[in-house]
């Protein structure tokens, strides 16, 4: 069995329980070691053969993968956040699908949410977004045409941005472009959760000084939205005059 396990946003203590249990059993583990803390390596046997895919192609990864499990091996695929973001395990799955390989995937908490742990920030404020969309720029792979960051911007919902960190002159523009006024508030998170995590606040327009400022040219998020202003309405939830399935409303005199 081949197990695809997020390892969390950053912080060894972030991976599940299941993630955990996984690693302390595997007989050998692929981890992205440009992006997955090394510290996570400590919850695996002496015995388990350990392999930085950051220095291997697909074929090398899916090669050790293979012949693990074809040995009966527990082979643990260890990825960064949560695989299913910019994990590029589909083409990796459909390698195993077609040698007859089982696996299944262990869920793990995005940098996305460790992003927004970090800012102490909920993305989803009541009379100011209630969508989030999380992106890309393009690089050496690209976007759909229909996906350009102008095109999402003219939402004006939350927005989070993956993988775009040597891009922020050019984000910065296609932001304002889609109709994020220059004064709206951002942020870069620089590695969520890690020891060395670094939060810079700023507005739309300073992107690019605020990464350069600060020395941050990878293995950041930048959030953009009116989500980290102080106005918002407040939930209709926990209204006493809003009726739920547990409580009825009450009304003062």
């Amino acid at each position: 069995m081949v197990h695809f396990v997020g390892a969390g946003c950053g912080a060894a203590d972030l991976i599940t329980l299941r993630g955990h249990k996984l690693l302390c059993e595997a007989d050998i583990v692929v981890y992205a070691g440009s992006l997955v803390n090394p510290e996570l390596l400590q919850y695996t046997r002496k015995d388990c053969k350990v392999y930085d895919s950051a220095r291997m192609t697909l074929d090398q990864v899916m090669e050790v993968v293979i012949e693990g499990s074809r040995a009966n091996k527990k082979v643990v695929r260890l990825h960064t956040g949560d695989p299913s973001i910019y994990g590029a395990i589909k083409e990796q799955m459909d390698r195993l699908d077609e040698k007859g390989i089982p696996y299944d995937i262990c869920p793990g908490v995005s940098s996305l949410f460790g992003a927004a742990a970090a800012l102490k920030a909920e993305y989803t404020l009541p009379g100011v977004s209630q969508t989030v969309i999380i992106t890309r720029m393009p690089g050496r792979t690209l976007v759909p045409d229909k996906e350009q960051i102008s095109l999402l911007a003219s939402h004006q919902a939350t927005m989070v941005i993956f993988l775009s960190t040597g891009l922020l002159k050019d984000l910065k523009e296609e932001l304002i472009k889609g109709g994020y006024g220059p004064q709206t508030p951002c942020a870069i998170v620089h590695k969520a959760s890690w020891e060395d995590e670094c939060i810079v606040r700023g507005v739309v327009k300073d992107l690019p000084e605020m990464a350069e400022k600060n020395q941050i040219t990878r293995t950041a998020l930048i959030v953009v939205g009116e989500f980290l202003g102080a106005d918002y309405e407040l939930s209709k939830l926990y209204d006493p005059s809003f009726t739920t399935g547990y409580r009825k409303a009450s009304f003062l005199d």
